[in-house]
């Protein structure tokens, strides 16, 4: 996995240099397909806006386990920038990405700047809002795998979650999440306890320098 950032467009020439929002484009190689994904900051998006380090180590996973994504029908949670669930879909994933309405437009955009030029292997993604423990049953439960790139990071989501992901495996998914470990977020309790009172867990893959970890979960 190898990318490289485009500084030429860290504050592109029709953003005002002094606006309170500007955008960076970078561009990323993974598993064989490259992205170009914009990042916007400054727009409120707070932690929705960057690509996260636990984003591309779930791509690198999945590349070295040879997880099978086409044909399988994928939801990401607080997809953020799109990173992951847009890979999934130039890899052939029936792909719907999912966040807080805010960050919507994000993903819209970055999903149109990604089309390849034959066209999506499968369907397009699908960009829809969802707030944990709110409207997720309006939601299927039929999906092949759920994923999420550093959602876990505050307390008081964690039952929301789970109540979540409890609904999207109904049918037998297996969710992938990838994390930094926060103890100060208790990121480590969400896997070591609340996580488990639903589902079995089980630890993947860590990067200890980076301290992240990715698990695997099903009911």
């Amino acid at each position: 996995m190898t990318f490289a950032g485009e500084e030429d467009d860290l504050f592109p020439l029709d953003d005002c240099l002094f606006s309170e929002t500007f955008s960076q484009e970078t561009v990323y190689k993974l598993m064989g397909e490259e992205l170009r994904i914009t990042q916007v900051f400054g727009a409120n998006l707070g932690v929705a806006a960057p690509v996260w380090e636990a984003a591309l180590h779930l791509c690198r996973y999945l590349e070295e386990q040879s997880v099978e994504l086409r044909g399988k029908r994928v939801i990401e949670l607080g997809a953020g920038t799109g990173v992951v669930g847009i890979l999934a879909a130039r890899l052939g994933a029936e792909v719907t990405l999912t966040d807080l309405p805010l960050a919507i437009p994000q993903l819209q955009a970055n999903v149109s700047a990604n089309m390849p030029s034959s066209g999506w292997p499968s369907a397009p993604p699908t960009v829809l809002p969802l707030s944990w423990g709110e409207d997720h049953v309006n939601f299927p439960s039929d999906w092949d795998l759920v994923l999420g790139a550093d959602i876990i990071y505050l307390p008081e989501t964690y039952p929301l979650l789970v109540e979540t992901l409890a609904h999207l495996c109904k049918k037998g998914a297996v969710a992938y999440l990838s994390s930094k470990m926060r103890k100060e977020h208790q990121t480590p309790g969400f896997y070591e306890e609340c996580l488990p009172s639903r589902f079995n867990v089980q630890l993947v893959d860590r990067d200890d320098q980076e301290n992240n970890h990715i698990y695997t979960a099903s009911l």
